[in-house]
């Protein structure tokens, strides 16, 4: 009886200390649930971000704020900019740039992605006026062609196999404050 009860004991033992990993991971029965706090660390951790642009502009984008927009199911993203190119301006150019995106999980990063992301804001201040247009170009092609696809969060790969079986996220909804991600089991 006592080997009984020490096994009982022991799986029981193994049994809320899973629970209380999952629940802290945000993993509820079908779905994981990331609030802002989580999603903003994740971003926090892969910023500044610096990228060439035509072999011309240096850009920056550092601080990066997260907010939600659920009735669009889209997020909203802010970052701190810096534009420079030595041969036009004396001293680097910052301002502000804000995006909102939709989100889609990547199979091969196992990550949640931004998706379509639109340019809102790109102010850069005391850029001279006949840079203006190019600097509104310049805002576009980053949301575009640098930005999609970014990772907003990647799962660790204990969080993709559930009870010994692979699993894939599916459906990403925007919340108040934070995301959902559904989970598709085979």
């Amino acid at each position: 009886m006592i080997g009984i009860s020490r096994r009982r004991w022991t799986g029981a033992i193994v049994a809320v200390v899973l629970a209380v990993w999952l629940g802290a991971c945000g993993y509820i029965g079908n779905e994981y649930t990331f609030s802002q706090s989580q999603l903003q660390s994740a971003l926090d951790r892969k910023f500044p971000f610096s990228k060439r642009y035509l072999e011309l502009f240096d850009i920056q984008l550092a601080n990066p704020r997260l907010t939600f927009d659920p009735a669009r199911n889209r997020v909203n993203l802010q970052f701190d900019a810096t534009v420079d190119n030595k041969l036009f301006f004396r001293q680097a150019m910052t301002g502000r740039f804000a995006l909102d995106s939709g989100l889609r999980y990547d199979a091969p990063s196992h990550s949640v992605v931004l998706q379509d992301p639109q340019v809102q804001q790109f102010d850069v201040q005391g850029m001279p006026g006949q840079y203006s247009r190019q600097i509104n170009a310049l805002g576009g092609i980053l949301a575009e062609q640098l930005l999609q696809g970014y990772a907003l969060y990647t799962f660790k790969p204990d969080q993709l196999r559930i009870a010994g079986t692979d699993v894939e996220p599916g459906t990403i909804t925007v919340l108040s404050d934070g995301i959902n991600v559904k989970i598709n089991r085979p």
